[in-house]
C-alpha cells in the first residue's frame, strides 16, 4: 500500500490531467452522460460528486489532532491576516477581476462574484495535505470560515450584487439565499466527513490503540484521498465535457480571472504570513485557505437561483475545473518556496 501511495504521489499531476481528459472524453463522446450523472441528484446536491468530495476529505480530517486546534488562537497575527485577506481582499479582488474580464458576459460575471464571496472550506484540506501544511491550523480556519459563510454569505451577496455592481455602472440584481440553505451545503460537504473522521479517530484509538491507528489505519486510508480526487475530477469534467468542447472560448474567458485570483491570493497570503513570522507549515495552510473557494456552495446557489443551464451555473462548474490543476501547480510552487525560504526553518 505504501508503494502504491508513493507512486500516486509521484505522478499526481499527470494523473489529474489524464482524469480531466478522460472526463471530457466521456462527457463529449457518450450521449446523455450529464443527464445520467445528474439523475443521481437530490435537490442541488449531486450524489456522486458529494460522495467523491466526502471520501476525499475523510483521510486528511482523520489525521488531524483536534486537541491542537485551539493552539491557533495563540497566533493572533496569523488569524488577523487570514481574516483580512480571505474575507476582505479576496471577495473584492474576485469582484474586480470578474467586472474587468467579464463585463460583457453578465451571467459569467455574476457566477464569478458568487464564487468570490465563498472562501474554501473543503478542498483546501486536500491541497494543504498534499503540500504538507499545518493540518490543525487548516482545521481551525475552515471551522471559522464555515461559520462566517453561514451568517454572512447572504450579506456579501447583497453588498456585491446590489450595491457594488451599480457603482461600477452595471445593473445590480437580487440574490435571496437563506442561512438554512447555506448551512445545508456546509453540513453536507464538511459536516459529514468531519463527524466520520472524528468518530473513527477516537474510536480506533480507544479500542485498538494509538500504535494501530498511526501504523495501520492511517496508511490504509491515505490513498483514498487521491483516488477519490481523481474520481471527482472525472465526474466534474464528464458533466460539462460537451460544453467544454463546444464553448472552449467561454471556458478560457472564465478561466483567466480565476487563475489570476488563485495566484494572487496564494502569493499574497504566503508572503504576508512569512513577513509576520509564520513557518512553512503555517504559511502553506493560510495560503491554500485564502486562495481556494467553496465551489460546492457557489454551484448550489447558482443552480438554485438561476437554474442548472444558466451562465452562472456554468461559471460555477468551470471554477473547480480550473481550480484543480491550478492549485496542484501551487502545491508544487509551495514546495519550491519551502526550499527557497524555509530551508533552515520548516
Amino acid at each position: 500500500m505504501k508503494k502504491r501511495l508513493r507512486f500516486l504521489d509521484r505522478f499526481l499531476t499527470l494523473w489529474i490531467f489524464l482524469a480531466m481528459l478522460l472526463g471530457v472524453g466521456i462527457g463529449y463522446s457518450i450521449p446523455n452522460t450529464a443527464d445520467f450523472i445528474n439523475s443521481f441528484s437530490s435537490g442541488t446536491t449531486n450524489v456522486p460528486l458529494a460522495i467523491g468530495l466526502i471520501l476525499m476529505m475523510y483521510p486528511p480530517l482523520t489525521k488531524i489532532d483536534f486537541s491542537k486546534v485551539p493552539q491557533m488562537f495563540k497566533q493572533p497575527k496569523l488569524l488577523t491576516a487570514s481574516f483580512l485577506i480571505t474575507w476582505i481582499v479576496g471577495p473584492f479582488l474576485m469582484f474586480l477581476l470578474a467586472t474587468f474580464f467579464l463585463k460583457d458576459y453578465p451571467e459569467y460575471m455574476t457566477g464569478l462574484i458568487i464564487i468570490g464571496i465563498a472562501p474554501c472550506i473543503a478542498m483546501v484540506i486536500v491541497w494543504n495535505e498534499l503540500a504538507e501544511g499545518n493540518r490543525e491550523l487548516t482545521a481551525g480556519l475552515i471551522g471559522i470560515n464555515s461559520l462566517l459563510q453561514v451568517f454572512f454569505f447572504s450579506l456579501y451577496a447583497y453588498f456585491y450584487l446590489e450595491i457594488m455592481l451599480p457603482l461600477f455602472g452595471i445593473k445590480g440584481l437580487a440574490l435571496n439565499v437563506t442561512i438554512a440553505e447555506i448551512a445545508q451545503t456546509v453540513g453536507i460537504y464538511l459536516g459529514i466527513p468531519f463527524v466520520l473522521a472524528l468518530v473513527s479517530r477516537y474510536a480506533i484509538m480507544k479500542f485498538l490503540g494509538k500504535p494501530f491507528f498511526h501504523q495501520q489505519f492511517v496508511p490504509f486510508i491515505s490513498p483514498i484521498t487521491l483516488v477519490a480526487l481523481l474520481f471527482t475530477i472525472v465526474i466534474m469534467f464528464s458533466l460539462k465535457g460537451e460544453m467544454i468542447v463546444d464553448l472552449p472560448l467561454d471556458v478560457v474567458r472564465i478561466a483567466i480571472p480565476l487563475v489570476l485570483f488563485f495566484a494572487i491570493m496564494f502569493f499574497l497570503m504566503f508572503f504576508v504570513s512569512k513577513k509576520i513570522g509564520a513557518n512553512y507549515r503555517d504559511a502553506t495552510a493560510l495560503s491554500f485557505t485564502a486562495s481556494g473557494n467553496n465551489f460546492e456552495l457557489a454551484i448550489a446557489v447558482s443552480i438554485g437561483v438561476f437554474g442548472i443551464n444558466s451562465g452562472q451555473a456554468f461559471a460555477g462548474v468551470i471554477g473547480p475545473l480550473v481550480e484543480v490543476p491550478a492549485l496542484i501547480l501551487l502545491v508544487n510552487v509551495a514546495f519550491w518556496l519551502r526550499k527557497k525560504y524555509f530551508s533552515k526553518n520548516v
